[in-house]
């Protein structure tokens, strides 16, 4: 008999069917006993009545694996208006140790660092999976997004020469005797592609050695990268990161749809045209001295206030960021060259991306590497192919796991991934 999901019990009403899953709650009454079984789409009650029956089940603990054999009958009491009856329950493993909490209970009650303690476990929760389904979702839609406009999907090296940023911030590793670094981006392989497909994207691990301890920093987290020619300046760049955002949310309402109603929240709706504020504008709204250099963390949240209230948006554009705070490949204002082509998407008050157009000619990546003091040696390989011919080209970056914090309403980033990577934790 070939297993079904617990989604599926309602289209087998009257027929004796197979599932398999996890223990995940046994309620022990007088006359009768429910073994709740947990499986990938949900939960499934099984009702026990045979005396032989109920004395095995009193024996299996929660998160045993078990695969049950019964009768699907129509009853309008139990939690997804079906129920299995005349059950015959086999444990498909020893009996399990339970976990330090309680998977069945609404929340989870115990700390996050217990919980990132026993992820493998605590992951099963179903609030705790929502959030990776909806990452999953979200993964989706950015591709399907960029396929629709004829980007192609690459992969690029996380092991590299030199550090992508310009900083110290990196990982250093031994590679066969030579020094090397995990990628902080695939910034310079992702312009270069440029060069070969016109638009391209990927999606993978960056690497940051930066020692932030809180609760929106990782120092391992997945990048959604895209990168494409033939721009007039940043302003096409933003629109194709809005159509993108479009195309992730209404993949999470269409794939995740049960993972967010479990979590009791909505998609937002990405607005035609997502509002944008300059820079300097931006210091005034946060009521930041003009001469602040970037925005702090209270000032994104000021704008996110600022724009939910002039624009009802989750989303706001800030553009023309100081060329002194963005890297060396950021294309000036022309008209202000003081500032960037370049500008920062926040969602909710909190930066999600960072994206702008980029310099395409080579006498200028000199001139720029030379106003900040920088050798060009490291940077040949990169460098070369501009003398080849690159057109005007930009690019963002979207960091997925504080997308997914964002739009779950997470305290802490850490909530949303797996096995987060940080200054203190490298397992499990």
């Amino acid at each position: 008999m070939k297993r079904i999901l617990s989604s599926q019990l309602t289209a087998h009403v009257g027929a004796t069917v197979r599932v398999a899953g996890w223990v995940h709650r046994r309620r022990l009454l007088k006359s009768v006993a429910f073994l709740i079984v947990r499986d990938a789409a949900g939960l499934a009650q099984v009702v026990v009545t045979d005396p032989a029956a109920r004395a095995a089940l009193e024996q299996l603990t929660e998160e045993t694996v078990v695969e049950v054999t019964a009768m699907v009958v129509a009853t309008a009491t139990a939690p997804a208006g079906v129920e299995l009856t005349d059950p015959t329950v086999r444990p498909l493993g020893p009996p399990a140790v339970p976990p330090p909490f309680d998977l069945y209970r609404p929340a989870l009650t115990a700390t996050l660092p217990t919980q990132l303690d026993n992820a493998p476990t605590a992951l099963r929760h179903p609030t705790r999976s929502a959030a990776l389904r909806i990452s999953a979702a979200a993964v989706a839609g950015f591709r399907a997004a960029l396929d629709g406009r004829d980007f192609v999907e690459i992969h690029t090296p996380k092991v590299v020469a030199s550090s992508t940023e310009s900083g110290a911030n990196v990982f250093a590793l031994d590679w066969f005797g030579r020094p090397a670094y995990l990628a902080q981006s695939p910034q310079f392989y992702k312009q270069l592609m440029v060069g070969v497909f016109e638009r391209v994207y990927e999606v993978g691990p960056v690497f940051r050695a930066e020692p932030h301890d809180t609760v929106r920093h990782l120092a391992q987290y997945t990048s959604l990268d895209v990168e494409l020619g033939f721009v007039a300046d940043h302003r096409d760049v933003m629109a194709v990161l809005r159509d993108t955002l479009a195309g992730m949310l209404g993949a999470v309402t269409e794939r995740a749809g049960g993972a967010l109603a479990t979590l009791g929240i909505a998609a937002p709706r990405v607005p035609a045209e997502i509002p944008a504020v300059h820079f300097t504008e931006g210091l005034k709204i946060a009521g930041a001295p003009a001469d602040e250099p970037d925005l702090a963390p209270a000032h994104e949240r000021a704008l996110g206030e600022w724009a939910m209230a002039e624009h009802g948006s989750d989303f706001l554009f800030v553009t023309g960021y100081p060329m002194a705070k963005r890297p060396f490949y950021t294309h000036p204002d022309p008209a202000r060259p003081a500032y960037s082509n370049g500008f920062d998407l926040l969602f909710r008050g909190l930066e999600l991306v960072t994206g702008g157009q980029r310099l395409h000619r080579y006498d200028d990546y000199l001139a720029a590497l030379a106003a900040r003091g920088e050798p060009v040696e490291p940077y040949a390989g990169y460098l070369d192919a501009f003398r080849h011919g690159m057109p005007p080209h930009g690019g963002f970056a979207i960091g997925l796991e504080r997308f997914v914090g964002r739009l779950t309403g997470a305290a802490n980033i850490r909530e949303v991934t797996a096995f987060p990577r940080d200054l203190h934790r490298l397992t499990p």
